[in-house]
């Protein structure tokens, strides 16, 4: 009889031990992954890379208005969370990637925060990975290049395609930035393997230090999107030149891991009415005054805003 008190005494201890672990487990950051679970928290993580105007560094981009927004819109506190291209989505996944023959998840890591947002371009590469939020953004890739070469602009014909193979061209003239894995992978383009003089950008993760590095004369040219382009364009007016379109238009969105999808369905929503009652726009002239004028299809129906 006593050894089956003891017994039972025992059992309840370490009930109560594993019961105290699984609720410990509950409370930590990175197991939080889906909405209700992330109110309960108090807290929505953003996790941003400094690019262009989409997330600046100092607290501020489209991006980060827009995710300071949506965190105050399902009731929780915002929280910033800064990363770099070669690890944002693998932060957001809790899972290292492995990009060949396709982009796969491997292994595990600590899940760092809720959602990307930081100009983030629709890739299929990606979805196998992530879930996307309707398209936040328009873009495409240009191809760009130094005020003071000899390489010139094209001729717009009026058919894009016709504008891309010309611009493709163009890459015999000089040295190209490109990057694996990201908008600017020559991959995607049909330009790997065709005899350009393709070099690799990987001494940083930044794609804010590209065209300073062109800039430098360490490339005569780069592929770059286009939202990227307007900010370089008007930090260093009269000092680089766009040459013509590498692709057609991309899209830009908020990414979600594929355990969030009420997340991500609440996103949407709130951002269809964040466009619906002109806020979206109100800060797209904010951050990209220009972008309707070099992007006209996304912008073309969406209310003005104040």
């Amino acid at each position: 009889m006593t050894a089956c008190v003891q017994a039972s005494r025992t059992f309840t201890v370490n009930c109560r031990v594993l019961l105290g672990c699984f609720l410990a487990l509950l409370s930590m950051p990175g197991i939080a992954q889906d909405l209700a679970e992330i109110r309960e928290r108090g807290v929505l993580r953003h996790l941003g890379v400094p690019y262009a105007r989409f997330v600046t560094g100092n607290g501020e981009g489209l991006d980060v208005e827009i995710v300071q927004l949506f965190a105050k819109h399902i009731g929780v506190r915002y929280e910033f969370v800064a990363a770099d291209w070669s690890n944002v989505i693998q932060d957001l996944i809790g899972h290292d990637l492995e990009y060949k023959p396709t982009t796969r998840a491997v292994g595990k890591r600590p899940i760092r925060g809720d959602i990307i947002g930081n100009g983030l371009t629709i890739l299929p590469s990606r979805q196998s990975v992530i879930d996307y939020s309707v398209p936040t953004f328009p873009s495409a890739v240009w191809l760009l290049a130094r005020a003071d070469l000899s390489i010139t602009p094209i001729s717009p014909s009026g058919d894009l395609a016709t504008d891309i193979k010309a611009t493709k061209a163009k890459l015999n003239q000089g040295l190209t930035y490109v990057m694996d894995n990201s908008c600017l992978d020559p991959k995607l383009y049909d330009i790997e393997g065709k005899g350009y003089r393709l070099h690799r950008f990987s001494k940083s993760t930044n794609l804010n230090d590209i065209v300073p590095a062109v800039l430098k004369q360490e490339s005569e040219m780069t592929l770059l999107d286009v939202p990227d382009i307007i900010d370089a364009l008007e930090k260093w007016p009269g000092q680089i030149k766009v040459i013509g379109p590498v692709s057609e238009e991309q899209r830009m969105a908020a990414a979600f891991r594929k355990s969030s999808p009420v997340l991500r369905q609440a996103f949407d929503e709130f951002f269809v009415k964040l466009q619906e009652d002109g806020t979206y726009m109100s800060l797209v002239r904010k951050y990209f005054r220009s972008a309707p004028r070099y992007l006209p299809t996304y912008f073309r129906n969406l209310p003005s805003g104040r």
